[in-house]
């Protein structure tokens, strides 16, 4: 077998990205095709439904549930306000009369006789979604969202933690086997996101957020120094949630490991240009990496080197995103046709490559992602 498919890490100085930016439920769409959009430009919102509340009517005022529409003083859809009188008893001879203040803000959404309680919906939740890259939009889904395409460069992690930021690049290290340090962050990174080589250090991570740098890209990162960080285990699920000041991405794999030259050179000649980045990453199902995109001036069409269906042939670049070799990179010497029992015991198809380090394994394919140019 001469070549294969398989799923690629993206290195590339000049492509076509394209983002999907959608909201959670149906809203309105705020720009159309061809407008220009910033990375904070809204480019569409919707209103989430209040959450809904209950005040137990009945047992406040100590009547039986069929009763309570006739001392609730309000209807349904009426808007109603906390500390508000919504019901009173007349008591007797003016004695024992009873107030009921209202304990939420919102809209009365039902009067129940069955249960006598009044269900109040609180005031909707805003929610907007941002073009997360400067570029321009290719196209509206409608109330749902848009895609917004930029023309410029592209490297892919295969780790991150943190949400999507923006500000611009500065390398930080003078090559890329240095690691980023705590003396190695300046009063006047705040805004920037910090470009390390081997890896990056708690005390850098520590002293980065409380600057302001809202990225770090670097070849790795120990699992203590990252477990310190967030203040947790991260586990295997999806990452991109977590309340950090500062969006790392990891470019080789955990520990200190040389960031790969060809993505070092990469971004040193994308230092001082305005970049996003996204933490965000899935390594199971549904793929997703962590990634810095920074966009040219200029938009328009150019060959994309997507990191989907990418051929894998003899002397295709790769990286290993499985253990034993997790995170090292190599080039396919040999794409074997028959299959090799691996020590699971379960039969796939494999392939031969040279690591950096001069050696030759065999890495079953499904373990291996190219890295794209």
């Amino acid at each position: 077998m001469g070549n294969a498919y398989t799923p690629g890490l993206t290195v590339s100085g000049d492509m076509v990205v394209r983002r999907t930016r959608r909201l959670p439920i149906k809203g309105e769409v705020l720009v159309r095709v061809g407008d220009t959009v910033g990375p904070d430009d809204v480019v569409a919102q919707a209103l989430l439904p209040g959450i809904l509340q209950t005040i137990k009517l009945a047992e406040k005022l100590g009547v039986e549930p069929r009763e309570v529409e006739s001392f609730f003083q309000l209807k349904v859809g009426d808007p109603i306000e906390k500390g508000v009188i919504i019901a009173q008893t007349k008591g007797f001879l003016g004695l024992g009369k009873q107030t009921i203040l209202s304990d939420y803000t919102g809209t009365v959404e039902s009067i129940s006789t069955v249960s006598g309680q009044i269900l109040v919906r609180e005031a909707p939740i805003p929610v907007s979604v941002s073009a997360y890259i400067k570029g321009t939009i290719a196209e509206v889904i409608p109330e749902e969202g848009v895609v917004v395409e930029t023309r410029g460069g592209m490297v892919q992690g295969i780790f991150g933690v943190g949400g999507e930021r923006h500000g611009a690049i500065r390398v930080a290290v003078s090559g890329p086997k240095e690691p980023l340090d705590a003396s190695k962050i300046q009063p006047d990174d705040q805004g920037k996101i910090l470009v390390g080589g081997s890896g990056v250090t708690y005390d850098a991570l520590e002293r980065a957020a409380k600057t302001g740098v809202v990225g770090i890209v670097a070849g790795g990162i120990k699992d203590s120094d990252l477990i310190q960080y967030l203040g947790y285990d991260i586990g295997v699920a999806i990452t991109g949630q977590e309340a950090v000041e500062t969006t790392v991405m990891v470019t080789e794999g955990f520990g200190h490991l040389a960031m790969a030259e060809r993505t070092f050179d990469l971004l040193k000649t994308l230092e001082g240009s305005t970049a996003s980045i996204n933490g965000a990453t899935q390594i199971r199902a549904g793929v997703i990496r962590p990634e810095v995109i920074v966009p040219l001036d200029k938009v328009g069409d150019a060959p994309s080197s997507s990191a989907k269906g990418l051929i894998l042939g003899i002397g295709t670049p790769i990286r290993v995103i499985r253990e034993p070799f997790f995170g090292r990179l190599g080039t396919v010497t040999e794409l074997p046709a028959q299959l090799m029992v691996v020590e699971s015991g379960t039969e796939v198809r494999v392939l031969r490559a040279k690591l950096e380090d001069g050696d030759e394994v065999f890495v079953p394919r499904a373990n291996v992602e190219i890295i794209a140019s």
